[in-house]
């Protein structure tokens, strides 16, 4: 990697004016090397030959989902804060200084070399069927092995988050559990709503793998080097140059080239199909479905303690409606007792008032047991229609 930051001005395709529209790039070539550059859009597109639209996706500012694009003569993966172009010979990582990024463009330098392998004489053949993605003796093509780091990236990323909100999670589920105060609640809601975010970017990756492993046409599209070989001159035709004087013989030669090119890359499509860029999302996609399921057992788990929750709750609100119905008939047995006090305090004249002592007594003890009868019989009645507990 330039260790200076600037920008490689060898290639002046890659040299570009400060603007307001100019972003931080790093671009790796197929032997790992990385030049940092600031360069606008316009640039972008001129040097890759891709559309403003693709490279739209790769804004910050705009709010896209992770998508994965295949173009003629490149990869626009938008995968979280991973925002890179991937083409047959060279990988263009937008925010290399970024602390989510840097990782990754460590893990760039150290993978995109081929040991034993000269990338611009060996452009496609047999090499690119190896199926072993690793430093060491890895014959995938160049666009693989950085989608590879990328998809790794990516999973490793998920994985993490999801392992730092299990270890959240579960103790203050736990701790909730025991203890329901309105704090415990409060975090529970906040690491829900962090696990249902991280629930649907995971989903959003794991949906565009799964497009294209349902689609081998769109996984054909991610053969960039395959393309370019059907692109390229094809060599070994035997024509000497003289023959081109004639604009006949000329044309007719071009059309007979573009015949072998079309129907070498038929055959080698044939031969190769599409096993090892399906190999290679399957393996990222079964990744992100591992993931996917820890977050689902996590908000199972969240469901089961919410609804245990509830249960206590509910418990909690029936010995409170019971407590109430105790204090209720309380107050009505109370009720009656008052209004024989208040009878008997209005002081009319009886027949009996000589010995009042005597009869206030009586009136005191019945009223008293009239009162208690009736808070007995609304406590029994209560229990035998099941509306307090035995």
């Amino acid at each position: 990697m330039a260790q200076d930051g600037n920008v490689d001005y060898a290639d002046p395709l890659l040299v570009a004016k400060r603007t307001h529209s100019a972003s931080s790039w790093i671009l790796f070539d197929a032997t790992g090397r990385g030049s940092m550059l600031d360069v606008d859009k316009y640039a972008i597109m001129h040097r890759i030959q891709i559309h403003a639209r693709d490279l739209r996706i790769l804004d910050p500012l705009l709010s896209y989902p992770s998508t994965i694009l295949g173009r003629d003569r490149a990869i626009v993966l938008n995968l979280e804060h991973i925002k890179a172009i991937i083409t047959a010979e060279e990988v263009l990582l937008r925010d290399p200084t970024d602390e989510n990024v840097v990782p990754i463009v460590e893990e760039l330098q150290r993978r995109l070399p081929k040991v034993g392998f000269s990338h611009q004489h060996k452009r496609y053949g047999k090499e690119y069927s190896g199926g072993q993605h690793n430093n060491g003796g890895d014959e995938s093509p160049f666009e693989f092995r950085a989608l590879e780091v990328a998809l790794e990236a990516i999973c490793s990323f998920f994985g993490a988050r999801t392992t730092e909100l299990e270890m959240s999670v579960y103790p203050t589920l736990d701790e909730l559990t025991s203890k329901i105060s309105s704090r415990n609640l409060d975090k529970v809601r906040k690491l829900k709503s962090a696990m249902t975010r991280l629930t649907g970017r995971v989903q959003k990756v794991r949906d565009e793998l799964e497009q294209f492993l349902d689609n081998e046409d769109d996984m054909a599209e991610l053969y960039l080097s395959r393309k370019a070989a059907s692109a390229s001159p094809v060599s070994g035709l035997g024509i000497a140059n003289s023959f081109f004087d004639s604009p006949t013989i000329e044309s007719k030669i071009s059309r007979a080239s573009r015949a072998s090119r079309a129907s070498i890359a038929n055959i080698l499509f044939d031969e190769n199909g599409v096993e090892e860029i399906e190999m290679l999302l399957e393996a990222y996609f079964m990744q992100l479905d591992t993931t996917l399921n820890k977050l689902t057992t996590l908000r199972e788990y969240i469901d089961d303690t919410e609804d245990y929750i509830n249960i206590q709750l509910d418990n909690h609100r029936n010995q409170l409606i019971q407590l109430e119905l105790f204090i209720s008939s309380a107050t009505f047995a109370l009720a009656f007792y008052s209004l024989v006090a208040a009878v008997f305090g209005m002081n009319l004249p009886f027949s009996w008032n000589d010995d009042h002592d005597y009869m206030f007594k009586w009136v005191v003890i019945v009223t008293g047991a009239i009162s208690l009868t009736m808070f007995l019989l609304i406590v029994v009645y209560a229990r035998k229609k099941g509306l307090v507990g035995s």
